[in-house]
């Protein structure tokens, strides 16, 4: 069967883009996958794009032109929810505005949106308007979807699912009345898919699920899906809900931020219009998709894991941060006799104390910052051991003191194994 066009999907690496790279392939297009880090789209057998949109070699027209030939469709899903406003601003709206300005003649495109940002005055929604007015002046349809869930889960889905799957308690901002109508990502693939083919004409399209519910009752209707037992409601107020939105945006912890807790707030309700209607199968309704498939073990586990992510990183720069303290300021009558035979002399054994706290303290602050996390779990990784080599050649019986000693950097490799198996979402 001969393909209905060739679509380039912007973002196609995220949660969104995933859903609509795979499922616009599925019905028949040939879908050409744009991301920052593509490998694994290619393996999962998709043609890429490798594109990082804060990159400015991509806010020139000329970067795209020689990728958009055959291309007779865009979708651009691309879009961060809390990052530094000129990080924000390339990813929403410069490169974009350079890929719609290089599109072949004829070549149609859309833009995934959000709700609501037309009654916010986040940085976000201020930042997601100007993305629409850029694509309106390209004449790109603008889809707003509402809260996407799906079978998988990413920021924020997957927040509600850990927020869902605590124990003892379910935790809402707010008193927890405000409404949502979440849409499925496979149903906002068919709108994709259907508006594509059906080009709606200009102005901006909502899209969301037929059933409405109030944040506590998704929250439960998610904690039923995991198998778990009703837990306690607990309504944070929501000044405590901002302040550690706020502390998430300084440890960088992902959809733990100030703006999260603003769409939590005040709740993410679509208005599909005339558009959506069109659709050959409405979109399903929340507490139907939920009920369509069993939770798995990767389900709970992926639940009950995910905020141990920036727990387990912040016990690590703890204790990094503890470390290279003690490197620093601990009295070298206190750790010298520890190395008795050591073949250097004690100004050298101070000074590899010295130069060993300032590298513990490096290592703490890129934690706590969330810096490139894949290199820093290696970069843990590779210290520990040399640390390990160093203190065992220097002095065997380190082994063997009574609290454990150099046994309990095996035990922190493994920490630091999981933190980085957590760490790698995508």
């Amino acid at each position: 069967m001969t393909a209905p066009g060739t679509i380039l999907v912007l973002g196609a690496d995220g949660f969104i883009g995933r859903h609509l790279a795979f499922g616009l392939r599925t019905k028949g297009w040939r879908v050409i996958a744009s991301a920052r880090r593509s490998a694994r789209l290619a393996r999962m057998g998709f043609e890429t794009l490798t594109a990082d949109l804060t990159d400015p070699a991509t806010h020139d027209p000329g970067f795209w032109a020689p990728h958009l030939q055959d291309v007779t469709h865009v979708v651009n899903a691309a879009g961060v929810l809390s990052a530094p406003d000129a990080v924000a601003r390339a990813v929403h709206v410069t490169a974009p505005s350079a890929l719609y300005a290089a599109l072949p003649e004829g070549a149609a495109g859309l833009l995934i949106s959000a709700v609501g940002i037309d009654r916010s005055e986040t940085g976000f929604a201020r930042i997601r308007r100007e993305a629409e007015a850029v694509a309106a002046a390209q004449d790109i349809t603008i889809l707003r979807a509402g809260l996407v869930l799906g079978e998988t889960s990413y920021g924020g889905s997957s927040l509600a699912r850990a927020l869902a799957a605590l124990p003892l308690v379910t935790p809402v901002v707010g008193d927890g009345t405000q409404p949502f109508n979440p849409v499925h990502a496979a149903d906002l693939t068919q709108a994709v898919d259907h508006l594509l083919r059906h080009p709606p004409g200009p102005g901006v399209h909502e899209i969301g699920g037929p059933e409405t519910v109030t944040q506590a009752d998704m929250a439960r209707g998610l904690r039923r899906w995991l198998g778990l037992r009703p837990a306690r409601l607990i309504r944070l107020p929501v000044p405590l809900a901002r302040a550690m939105g706020r502390i998430g945006d300084a440890l960088r912890m992902g959809p733990i931020s100030a703006t999260a807790v603003t769409q939590l707030q005040s709740g993410v309700l679509a208005n599909p219009g005339p558009a959506i209607s069109t659709l050959p199968r409405p979109p399903r309704a929340f507490s139907d998709f939920i009920a369509s498939r069993p939770a798995g073990t990767q389900d709970l586990w992926h639940a009950r894991l995910y905020l141990m992510r920036p727990l387990l990183r912040i016990a690590l720069a703890l204790l990094w941060l503890a470390s290279g303290l003690l490197g620093l300021l601990l009295p070298a009558a206190d750790f010298l006799p520890l190395l008795p035979e050591a073949p250097l002399s004690d100004g050298t054994l101070i000074a590899m104390a010295r130069l060993g706290g300032v590298l513990d303290l490096g290592i703490a602050v890129a934690l706590s910052r969330g810096w490139r996390p894949r290199l820093m779990a290696w970069g843990q990784a590779a210290v520990v051991l040399g640390y390990t080599v160093a203190f065992t050649m220097l002095n065997p019986s380190l082994w063997l003191l009574p609290l454990g000693g150099l046994l309990k950097n095996p035990l922190l490799l493994v920490l630091i194994w999981v933190h980085g198996i957590l760490e790698d979402e995508r």
